[in-house]
Formats: structure tokens, sequence, C-alpha cells
């Protein structure tokens, strides 16, 4: 029997996607020959990750996983079909994930992927990916990880639509009790429904008020109404506007969803439960993800296809 070296199962990896063990046990199986143990894996369905990779995943699940109120991690990860992400393989998978995320020390993808996997330490979390990739037949996608950690107070989640959006919101206080924890996950729906980029007005970056303060002038520049108005009163518009902008974009700053008079902002919301609770309670952070953001997927468009091969 051949002897089966590290490097020949790295070279089988690379050829195949196929995980680790998987390529050991073909290469085991074929007496070392590379070819063959090629053809083996490809029989068994292991060695389909690798074609599959270059097609789009921007469906899939969001999940969290928060532990004793202290801890809390959030993953996405995306297959290509809708039918995929309702899997409940799939969304094992997923939850399998998010564990993993919640227990990780790793800094970014690439330290995550080469952990070893949760649910079998003799595989990585790559390993484990590339396997499940093999199985369900579509390309399947690790695409982000966040882990929060609460030293002075708690964490919340709340997952919407099955898992379409997760959030996590931490907060700093000295009580936590029922009251607090349904407040922040009020709060945590509302990250869900609005989608906030900020806290607060203060976490804002002069960069990004300069932006929109540039885009507000354009868009002046191109009113009629406020043609030959004199600079100050332009000046003013301009900043209303941009005020008006950053109390939509900051958590602190939006009117309370839940608000019994349609006024009160989440600011005096939180201040209104630490006071009922006898609290020092302040929203420090928020993780917010949504399925697919930012990718762009593929439309299959037949005619338009037809068109650009016939030059037309």
């Amino acid at each position: 029997m051949a002897n089966i070296t590290a490097s020949m199962v790295k070279e089988l990896r690379e050829m195949t996607g196929a995980g680790m063990m998987d390529c050991k046990k073909a290469l085991g199986e074929t007496d070392g020959d590379m070819e063959a143990a090629v053809e083996f894996l490809r029989k068994n369905g292991q060695a389909k990750a690798e074609k599959k990779a270059g097609r789009i995943a921007a469906e899939g699940l969001c999940r969290v996983v928060v532990k004793d109120d202290k801890v809390a991690a959030v993953v996405e990860v995306n297959s290509e079909t809708d039918f995929v992400a309702r899997n409940e393989e799939f969304q094992n998978f997923v939850g399998a994930v998010a564990e993993q995320a919640a227990g990780t020390d790793a800094a970014d993808m690439d330290a995550f992927m080469a952990q070893p996997w949760i649910e079998d330490s003799s595989k990585t979390v790559k390993d484990a990916l590339v396997e499940k990739i093999a199985k369900v037949g579509e390309n399947l996608n690790i695409r982000r990880f966040e882990k929060v950690v609460a030293e002075n107070g708690l964490v919340v989640s709340y997952v919407h639509g099955g898992g379409r959006i997760g959030v996590i919101v931490e907060a700093e206080t000295d009580v936590v009790n029922d009251a607090v924890k349904e407040a922040m996950t009020n709060l945590a729906m509302q990250v869900a429904a609005l989608s906030p980029k900020y806290v607060s007005t203060g976490d804002v970056s002069e960069e990004y008020k300069a932006h929109e303060k540039e885009i507000l002038m354009a868009q002046i520049a191109n009113d009629p109404k406020m043609a030959g108005k004199p600079e100050k009163v332009i000046e003013g518009a301009v900043t209303g506007r941009l005020n008006k902008e950053l109390k939509e974009v900051c958590l602190l700053e939006q009117a309370y969803v839940k608000a019994e008079d349609g006024k009160q902002t989440v600011a005096q919301y939180v201040a209104q439960v630490a006071k009922e609770n006898g609290a020092r309670l302040s929203v420090k952070r928020f993780v917010r993800f949504e399925t697919g953001e930012g990718i762009e997927k593929k439309v299959d468009d037949f005619a338009a296809e037809v068109a650009a091969q016939a030059g037309l």
C-alpha cells in the first residue's frame, strides 16, 4: 500500500475542494493514485464543491446565538436558492456556525475558517463547509460573523423573517432584569425594522457628514425654489436637512416605534426605562445583518442574452 503523505492530501484537496479526511480516505482507497482518487471523490459526490464555487450565493440565513446574556454572535451563511435556505439540514448547519462564532477568538474570516469545526475537531470550519456544499448540491458561503461580549451589561438578540435579518444589541447597565431585557429587545426589533447606521449622532464621522452635505448642496443647487437664495439661507437649509437625515440614521434620535404618542425618541424611551428600574442604562452598540445585502444577484434575461449574441 502506498504511503499517503500530507502533501498528497493537500494536492487532492486543492484539485477537488473536498474535505481533508475525504481526500485521505480516497487516496487510501486508490493506493495513492491521484487521478483515481479524484474519480473516487467525484463518484461519491465530494468533488462537486469546486465547480459550484463560482455560482452566486445570495439567499440563505442569519442566525444569532446568545450565551448567559453576556456573549452573542451573529452569522450570515448564504445559499444559491431559497429552497435550500428552508432545508432543515442547511438550517442546522447555520445554527452550528453561529455556535462556532459564539465561542471563537478569531479576528477575521480566514482565521475563523481555519479553526477546528465545533462538531468534529478533525475538520476545519472550511472542511465542514465544503462537505456541506457537496451534500446539498449548491454553492454555500459563510459570508460573515460578528461576536459581541458585554463586559458591563447585557446583550439581547432579535431574528426577523425566519432568519432574513439578525440583530444584536449591547447595553451597559447596572441592573439586569426582565424589564431591561424587554426594552433592549424592543430596540433590537427597531434596528431590524428601521436599519439605523449609528447609535447616536456622536458616532457619526465627520467624513460621513461632509459627504452627505455635499449631496444636499447639489440637490439644493438643482432645486428651482432655492434659485437666487442668499448663501446664508442655503446653508441653513443644508444644515436642517442634514439634521433631519441624522435623526433617521441614528438609533437614539429615531422616534421609538412603540411610542404611544408617536413622538417619544428612542433616547427618551431608554431614559424612561432606566428611571423605572433605578438603573444606569445606555445603548453601547448594535450589529445588524441582513441576508444577501450588498450581494449583486444574477438575473437571467434570456431575451437580452440572445440579442447580445446576435449583435443587436
